[in-house]
């Protein structure tokens, strides 16, 4: 799942998107409320974190814009603004949740998986992925093959649901690379080849039907044999 952290402090920033990435999340960041504003506007993210005190506008404010021009993604609010009147003024103008610093990472984990669970209660295709008996729960950040459950890094949780997502269709080592490792290099590195080799030998091992396959001189594709 994707996520956009609107944080002006570049320290926390850093410090949530290594966390939040190394939890399975595919994060982007902002450190201004323009900047924000635009991303969100790409309606690409599962879910927002966005502080209050922002240095060209307040965090209530863009979240009124981004609400006003149609953003529905679930925002978890970060705020040193700790008052009830502060918090319940919060939710009233469109945060989901509201959590005040200093905060304990594991509290915010947890309240953005509720946020992510309770976004789409009745919509379990956009917190599950499945293929043939492959299945992602992407709230849990669990990957199961038939009733096994696969014993997956982040990174590799990460490429399993990026090829999910495209099923059937070729994903090439560049396009790996951009969505998954947010790195724009030399696609002949050997890096996705090493990921791709090591997921298969869980998802694809003991018999089963390979759901990995490769597109020689292209890329690779997820789907049934």
């Amino acid at each position: 799942m994707r996520l956009l952290v609107v944080e002006d402090d570049l320290a926390i920033q850093a410090f949530l998107k290594r966390a939040l990435s190394e939890a399975g999340y595919q994060v982007d960041t902002a450190q201004d409320a323009r900047t924000g504003e635009l991303k969100t506007l790409e309606g690409i993210h599962d879910a927002l974190i966005i502080d209050l005190g922002l240095p060209d506008m307040d965090g209530l404010n863009l979240i009124a814009r981004c609400r006003a021009q149609g953003s529905s993604a679930p925002v978890l609010i970060l705020s040193a603004r700790r008052s009830v009147d502060e918090r319940v003024r919060g939710l009233e103008q469109g945060g989901d949740d509201y959590l005040t610093k200093p905060f304990a990472l594991a509290e915010l984990l947890a309240r953005l998986r509720n946020l992510l669970r309770r976004s789409s209660p009745t919509h379990t295709d956009s917190v599950r992925l499945e293929a043939a008996d492959l299945q992602l729960d992407l709230v849990r950040h669990e990957a199961r093959r038939g009733d096994d459950l696969l014993q997956l890094t982040p990174q590799e949780f990460s490429l399993l649901e990026y090829l999910c997502r495209n099923a059937g269709r070729v994903v090439t080592r560049t396009m790996i690379l951009d969505h998954v490792w947010r790195m724009r290099i030399d696609p002949a590195t050997n890096v996705v080849d090493v990921h791709i080799y090591r997921l298969r030998n869980k998802v694809d091992c003991d018999g089963r039907t390979p759901l990995i396959h490769t597109i020689r001189g292209i890329g690779y594709m997820l789907k049934n044999a």
